[in-house]
């Protein structure tokens, strides 16, 4: 099962950003999910390097696998999870 996160309604928000973030991360663990899509948008970017920045975090980081810049669309990346 795929998790997906819009951040477009709070993009300009930066606890509510964090938050979302944390609650999508939080929920993929607890139902093992292999995959999340988040969406930043195109913008400038800065949501994207926002996103990025909160998933390099020390404590996120060990939650993870990879996180993969999709190709064929600047605004989107997606989480993966390995689940023993």
């Amino acid at each position: 099962m795929k998790l997906k996160l819009d951040l477009h309604d709070v993009y300009n928000r930066g606890a509510d950003i964090d938050r979302a973030l944390r609650g999508i991360i939080d929920e993929a663990v607890r139902i093992r999910a292999p995959l999340v899509e988040i969406i930043p948008g195109k913008g400038s970017g800065q949501l994207k390097k926002r996103v990025l920045r909160f998933l390099d975090q020390k404590e996120i980081k060990a939650l993870y696998h990879r996180v993969e810049k999709d190709s064929k669309n600047f605004g989107r990346l997606f989480v993966h999870f390995v689940w023993k």
